[in-house]
């Protein structure tokens, strides 16, 4: 039997949790024929995770592609960039920016797992209830939830959610967080919204919406198959219909 599609009717008698929950689960039902079948799969174990997400800090995934690559093949083994000088280490990540900062970031964090497991990896956080792991991978230096969530996630298969800036901006403007919801609660907030086995498919789904669709300055809303529910589509469709908004309306202008 086919789910009743939720209503922008429907939606207003809801309020708080139960409207945001709500708004969620269809925006799985309704984006996953537009950008799916979402299929887990880890592209690196959690440690290569960690250190390509640290990389990807202030700088596009293609930038940080290629300075992941070059510090791979420059020092093969986590030992080797452990031994090597930070700015051995920078000169072999350049390409990803702020490479000052996060040559002696990326060493002193596998430092620490070595010196706290004795072995350079992982994995064995994927046996810990997923708020121990998430606490013992915020305890590094330069991680945070995004981080977090990404390693656990991606690497793990844990239902941790991570929110980027295309995630967090869709999620304020379809109504999935407050308009004052700052970053960190964000993360807190949407990885409850959803079942623990659809985290995945929930953040790939939003932040793919994000990319394509539901952009910074110029949203495609005609395109949106959310448009209907959508709390900022109004705000959006009276700047674009007035003359002296004929030009990107940017997200902090609005929503």
């Amino acid at each position: 039997m086919t789910p009743s599609r939720l209503t922008a009717d429907s939606l207003s008698a809801l309020r708080g949790t139960a409207r945001r929950d709500a708004l969620a689960g269809e925006a799985v039902t309704r984006l996953d024929p537009m950008y799916g079948p979402i299929v887990w799969a880890p592209r690196f174990n959690a440690l290569e995770e960690l250190i390509f997400t640290v990389l990807t800090q202030h700088t596009s995934d293609s930038n940080a592609e290629v300075a992941y690559k070059s510090l791979r093949k420059i020092f093969p083994t986590w030992m080797d960039v452990i031994e090597a000088g930070p700015a051995e280490i920078a000169q072999a990540i350049k390409h990803g920016g702020l490479a000052n900062q996060k040559a002696p970031r990326i060493r002193e964090i596998l430092r620490i797992i070595l010196e706290r497991t004795g072995r350079l990896e992982l994995e064995f956080l994927a046996s810990m209830p997923l708020e121990e792991a998430r606490a013992w991978l915020i305890s590094l230096p330069g991680v945070g939830k995004k981080t977090t969530g990404i390693v656990l996630n991606f690497a793990l298969g844990m239902p941790a959610m991570p929110v980027d800036t295309h995630i967090y901006r869709v999620a304020r403007r379809l109504g999935l967080i407050g308009l004052k919801t700052n970053v960190d609660k964000a993360h807190d907030m949407m990885e409850i919204q959803i079942p623990p086995d659809e985290i995945f498919r929930y953040h790939t789904l939003l932040i793919t919406h994000g990319r394509q669709v539901c952009k910074a300055q110029r949203p495609l809303c005609g395109e949106c198959p959310m448009a209907d529910l959508c709390a900022a589509k109004p705000v959006f469709d009276k700047a674009f219909q007035a003359e002296k908004y004929r030009r990107p309306v940017r997200a902090g202008q609005t929503l």
